[in-house]
């Protein structure tokens, strides 16, 4: 074998030991990116389920609509059963009297355990126009007493299924009438046509004895007050 042929032969063996060993692949970088997006993904959903459970407390409306919703809030907040003021700052013999502190109470104690979205469950479309007239300062302070048929008027709902319904009086106007059938004054008999509910139980200041407009012998409940002291409250002749 020629010197030429020897040298040619030599490199040949080189390249072909050292190159497959010597020179390693490169390696491809692990990708970071989905474990980014699922860090992501994570923190997004916490914080759009506590967001969703602080939409469902009182603090979110008073955080929120602060300027009309504090007097609102701050009566809810109250003990039930004893003295406090309404929603106008007006003392309240019975926190109980007003529908929204006396149905917080726990159902273990006999309650409702509910809160403001309980009763107040409004659309998409109701909550867009009321943030409007938020920002706009469109709105009355404090905010105007709604009727059962305001609060359900958007759902397409009867004014009795507002509180007559199975999530929370599953009863009729027949039951009610039974239930205080040993009452001297039955007030739920429609002596007088059908009244609502609310023209009685009111939600954010004292429940008022409707049949006392008339009768001055109507048995006042605890807390509760005349419709002549209910009147004068209000400022109506």
């Amino acid at each position: 074998m020629s010197e030429e042929e020897t040298k040619v032969e030599a490199a040949t063996e080189e390249e072909t030991v050292a190159t497959p060993e010597a020179e390693a692949a490169p390696k491809k970088k692990k990708k970071k990116w989905p474990i980014v997006v699922g860090v992501v993904v994570v923190v997004l959903v916490a914080a759009g389920a506590g967001f969703w459970v602080w939409h469902e407390q009182p603090s979110f409306c008073n955080a929120i609509c602060h300027t009309p919703m504090d007097p609102y809030v701050e009566g809810f907040e109250q003990e039930p059963g004893t003295a406090g003021v309404d929603k106008y700052g007006n003392e309240v013999s019975n926190t109980s009297a007003m529908m929204a502190v006396q149905h917080k109470i726990s159902k273990d104690e006999g309650g409702a355990g509910t809160d403001c979205l309980g009763c107040h469950v409004p659309t998409m479309q109701e909550q867009i126009s009321e943030g409007i007239n938020w920002i706009s300062g469109n709105y009355q302070y404090p905010l105007y007493e709604r009727t059962d048929e305001d609060l359900v008027e958007a759902r397409g709902l009867e004014a009795d299924q507002f509180c007559l319904n199975d999530a929370c009086h599953a009863q009729t106007r027949q039951d009610l009438i039974a239930a205080t059938a040993d009452m001297e004054r039955n007030p739920h008999v429609a002596q007088h046509g059908e009244i609502a509910c609310t023209e009685c139980h009111k939600g954010h200041r004292a429940s008022v004895n409707y049949c006392s407009q008339c009768h001055s012998d109507a048995e006042i409940p605890d807390g509760w007050l005349t419709t002549a002291q209910a009147n004068k409250l209000e400022g109506v002749a």
